[in-house]
């Protein structure tokens, strides 16, 4: 996104809309209608509770947490759990596994928020009167075979778009968005001025009352949750809009969402006693004249959910990409669709959310039983941003540590309150815990592993190998393999080498180069830093390449190193024309070519259950990601790629007795 567009601007603030508060601007569809549902008798005491415990809910979990405390955890301008980890992750090496889970719990959240949200706006197809008897018109019946068509058909078309980018629709999101809180807010009014002591609502007395005195009153907290699950997004999106234009526009966001809230239970309370409200969803209800506004309201719902899915879609690609950035997750294809800074693509995950889009859909069938699943991995993925915002108020802000303790326990008390209440939902939800499980699994194995690997690299002094490098390189009784050799080296110190890399050029046939060169990649907190630096440690014979990208950005080695070289050639500081005596006096480029040295996982092992299990499961993803060539954006007509053994602990004391023969 443009800085201009970061910057506090109308501009701004209407883009903010359109990208930022989609899934929280939809809540009110299926919120207060949950609480009725599950809230049992409908009574005054209910519908006060239940707005009471939801503006104290966008008090204290959205407005208080989110607008004025995390957004203030601003990786140079980038928000998310991953930006929120490389902040603070100095401090602590137990902190991955909160960045983890909160991940994990994230994205497994995309598969249930575009069924519910664009569920919800297609049901609202029976309350348009000329199709509201379910006699005469079952097809139009919440969970019904072509309600359930429209939702899945919607859905596929969203998932098969991305492909292509969301530069020209993502233009209207704004004013949409902008036109259905001017119309949730409006529609919420018209209700309160006919019962305006609605609003004593607000005093936390009339919510502590229904947690205490109503029948199952604390459980309603997981309903109550519901109208905060796009809290996440308000952070996770903060790069792409800028924290002013956030917390500015959530002002007009709350005031519209408790007006809509507000107004739904103005409407409750000023219906007949004894009225039956089941199947009744007050959302539509309020829509005056649904003669004329009902197909309007219903159309207007059905493209803010579809924005809110694309936002959340987007959220969950750029997760992922920060995830592989930073080790947590297998080198996947990851395409850019536009010109867009930041947007991006990922097929896989693109395709394994839209069928797990479609499988929720069919399971569930009907809004009403999704929300009785929705909420779980949100508490978990609050839960996890509460502890790690934890150190970086202690650490990074350096707040005193009683006023950290005083915000973590009011945090701690209330999300863990909605944990338990969502935690009943779990056996309602059991049949994609598994996608849940599996996402922090594989993030987990994946962190795992490259830890183990990573204590068996020895690095030894590059200075010292360096006569023997001259020398191989001009013993022309060995047969030249490149002109420039490269290898990527995982060696931060720039003195240092791994013995591998030595070992790979002198070992079986000997590599001999002109030029030998590695290439190093250090992954920055900031996002988008693209900065490289040249060492000639041996002018024109051994070279290091430090690359310095930020955790956004793609390592497309092949493209930077050409880069490199074009820049080093204007600078008169290489000459790559070829050395070959028949092709140097026609001019033509020297030949490159990488190695890169993948692992295996040796037979000669003897290790402890745990790291089997971890580095055999770590083997076993890798086979379904990219090859490291690919990953690295290398040409495979210039790489080389050598296989080498991982031995972890190796089997000895072998006993083996000799006999003669006889």
């Amino acid at each position: 996104m443009d800085s201009h567009i970061k910057r506090l601007s109308f501009a701004g603030a209407l883009v903010t809309l359109g990208i930022i508060f989609g899934d929280i601007g939809t809540s009110p569809l299926y919120v207060f209608q949950t609480l009725l549902v599950e809230g049992g008798k409908v009574n005054e005491a209910l519908v006060l509770g239940s707005i009471s415990c939801i503006f104290w809910t966008l008090t204290l979990q959205t407005t208080f947490k989110y607008i004025f405390i995390t957004l203030q955890a601003d990786n140079h301008g980038e928000g998310g759990i991953f930006s929120l980890y490389a902040l603070v992750r100095r401090y602590g090496k137990w902190l991955a596994i909160p960045a983890i889970i909160g991940a994990g719990t994230l994205l497994a959240d995309g598969i249930i928020t575009p069924p519910i949200s664009v569920t919800s706006a297609i049901e609202g197809l029976n309350n348009v009167p000329a199709l509201s008897n379910p006699k005469l018109h079952p097809e139009f019946v919440a969970g019904s075979p072509l309600i359930l068509g429209l939702v899945i058909g919607i859905m596929v078309a969203l998932f098969f778009f991305q492909q292509f980018g969301t530069k020209v629709v993502g233009s209207a999101f704004g004013p949409i968005m902008l036109l259905w809180f001017l119309m949730i807010g409006t529609l919420g009014f018209l209700q309160v001025v006919h019962y305006p002591t609605i609003f004593k609502a607000f005093n936390p007395y009339y919510g502590m009352r229904l947690l205490v005195d109503h029948p199952g009153g604390f459980w309603l907290l997981g309903a109550v949750f519901l109208c905060t699950t796009g809290a996440e997004a308000l952070y996770s999106d903060l790069g792409h809009c800028g924290r002013k234009n956030i917390q500015v526009s959530w002002i007009f966001v709350k005031i519209t969402l408790l007006l809509s809230y507000c107004g739904q239970g103005a409407w409750v309370l000023l219906q007949p006693k004894g009225t039956n409200f089941g199947g009744v969803n007050p959302f539509y209800a309020i829509v005056p004249n649904p003669h004329l506004f009902m197909i309007p309201c219903v159309a207007l719902a059905t493209l803010a959910t579809i924005i809110a899915s694309q936002a959340l879609i987007s959220g969950s690609f750029t997760l992922i990409s920060e995830a592989v950035s930073m080790n947590f997750w297998p080198r996947i294809t990851i395409k850019y669709p536009s010109n867009i800074r930041g947007q991006i693509y990922i097929p896989s995950i693109n395709w394994i959310l839209c069928i797990g889009c479609v499988l929720v859909s069919l399971y569930f069938r009907k809004s009403e039983n999704m929300t009785a699943a929705y909420g779980f991995s949100i508490t978990i993925a609050m839960l996890m941003t509460t502890i790690l915002m934890s150190y970086f108020m202690r650490y990074v802000k350096h707040w005193p540590f009683w006023l950290v303790v005083i915000i973590l326990c009011v945090f701690l008390t209330v999300e863990s309150s909605f944990f338990i209440t969502n935690a009943a939902k779990l056996l309602k939800r059991i049949f994609f815990v598994v996608f849940e499980v599996g996402l922090i699994f594989t993030m987990y194995i994946w962190f795992k592993a490259r830890k183990i690997n990573n204590r068996f690299l020895h690095f030894i002094d590059l200075k010292d190998q360096i006569p023997m490098l001259i020398a191989l390189s001009a013993d022309e009784t060995v047969s030249k393999y490149s002109t420039h050799l490269i290898y990527l080296t995982k060696a931060n110190n720039a003195k240092q080498i791994e013995e591998k890399v030595i070992y790979s050029i002198i070992s079986r046939k000997p590599k001999r180069a002109d030029t030998y060169w590695f290439v190093h990649i250090e992954t920055t907190n900031e996002p988008y830093t693209m900065e490289y630096s040249v060492d000639q440690i041996e002018p024109g014979k051994v070279i290091r390449v430090e690359f310095r990208l930020g955790f956004r950005i793609q390592p497309r080695v092949n493209v930077l190193y050409r880069k490199v070289i074009e820049d080093m050639v204007a600078r008169k500081e290489i000459d790559i024309t070829s050395n070959y005596e028949s092709l140097h006096k026609f001019k033509v480029t020297a030949d490159f070519r990488f190695v890169i040295m993948e692992k295996f996982l040796s037979y000669n092992n003897l290790f402890r259950t745990r790291e089997g299990f971890i580095l055999n499961s770590y083997f076993a993803i890798k086979k379904l990601a990219l090859s490291e060539a690919k990953a690295f954006g290398l040409d495979t007509s210039e790489t080389y790629v050598e296989k080498i053994p991982l031995i972890v602990k190796p089997v000895g004391n072998v006993v083996l007795k000799r006999v003669d023969p006889v």
